[in-house]
């Protein structure tokens, strides 16, 4: 059965450093090779979810090169749903055929409703969401990025009983719902540090919808300028922690979250002894569309 993986290997990470600090990461990567990290703990209880209710098609909304977008293409070809994405930005219309993500997800049955950033911005609107009926009738909604109340409960089963002996958890976030999973499943005396992706992302409030444990907290401060950005600094990061591990990272999200806890370490941020788990919550399709776009502007590419 698809879901019937349910926990992954933690990975001892090469890293030298004056604390006596030693790093983990948890390689959720490795969870599938389509739906990979939190795509898949985020959509296998929407799938079970759809399934029970007789749904034949599933909708969720994506940008140009989104990993949900992918995952849910797939896990719907799979469970024998159609699918309709949503995506973010018109001008992408003619452009499929050179997007690896929106061609991976048209192979694979995907439905491709393009529309524009502006429109984009209204799409948790009571009057877009009649649109989207009208235009295709009955459909199981599935948000951008995957969070709901059936996504976090997913993510809550990452951490496993052999988990509990580390002080931090460290997770990239997107949209909240991982993190959110992660901070219902620590144990009290573990803090769960949340790095966006995005500027200003002020996810709080939405992250505190799901959770009661107040021992999280969101790191800021590594987010390169925002959603899809990257500098030169990330990229030879990523590919020196690659060389070093054996383990590829993805530049939106975990390759961001590694860097920051790299540098907080070096800071002081953490008590010396400690015990440091990582998540890598997969997002790896992502890289050769990265990669296009590096190298037109003649960049370092990230190294697969």
């Amino acid at each position: 059965m698809l879901w019937s993986k349910t926990s992954t290997e933690n990975q001892e990470l090469f890293f030298e450093n004056e604390f006596g600090i030693r790093m983990f990461i948890k390689r959720e990567d490795t969870l599938h090779p389509f739906i990979s990290g939190n795509k898949y703990r985020k959509l296998k209880y929407n799938l079970q979810a759809a399934l029970t209710q007789k749904h034949h098609t599933l909708l969720t909304f994506g940008g140009a090169y989104s990993n949900h977008i992918a995952a849910v293409a797939y896990a719907a070809k799979i469970s024998n749903l159609k699918s309709i994405g949503v995506i973010r930005g018109d001008e992408l219309k003619d452009a499929v055929a050179v997007n690896p993500t929106l061609s991976f997800a048209k192979h694979y049955g995907m439905q491709l409703y393009f529309i524009s950033r502006n429109e984009y911005k209204h799409k948790t609107s009571s009057e877009f969401q009649e649109h989207l009926k009208h235009q295709f009738g009955n459909f199981f909604l599935i948000p951008e990025g995957g969070t709901n109340t059936l996504a976090v409960k997913g993510c809550q089963e990452i951490l496993t009983k052999t988990d509990a002996d580390f002080d931090e958890i460290c997770v990239a976030v997107g949209t909240g719902g991982t993190l959110a999973g992660l901070i219902n499943s620590a144990k009290p005396h573990q803090k769960v540090l949340g790095f966006p992706a995005l500027k200003h992302a002020k996810l709080s409030k939405d992250i505190c919808k799901f959770v009661s444990a107040d021992n999280w907290q969101l790191i800021e401060d590594y987010h390169f300028g925002g959603y899809a950005k990257v500098t030169e600094e990330l990229i030879r990061f990523s590919n020196d922690f690659k060389q070093k591990n054996d383990i590829l990272l993805d530049p939106i999200y975990t390759g961001k979250m590694m860097y920051g806890v790299y540098d907080m370490v070096a800071q002081g941020y953490f008590k010396p002894e400690s015990k440091i788990l990582c998540i890598h919550t997969g997002g790896l399709q992502g890289i050769e569309g990265m990669n296009q776009k590096l190298k037109t502007k003649g960049k370092t590419i990230i190294e697969i």
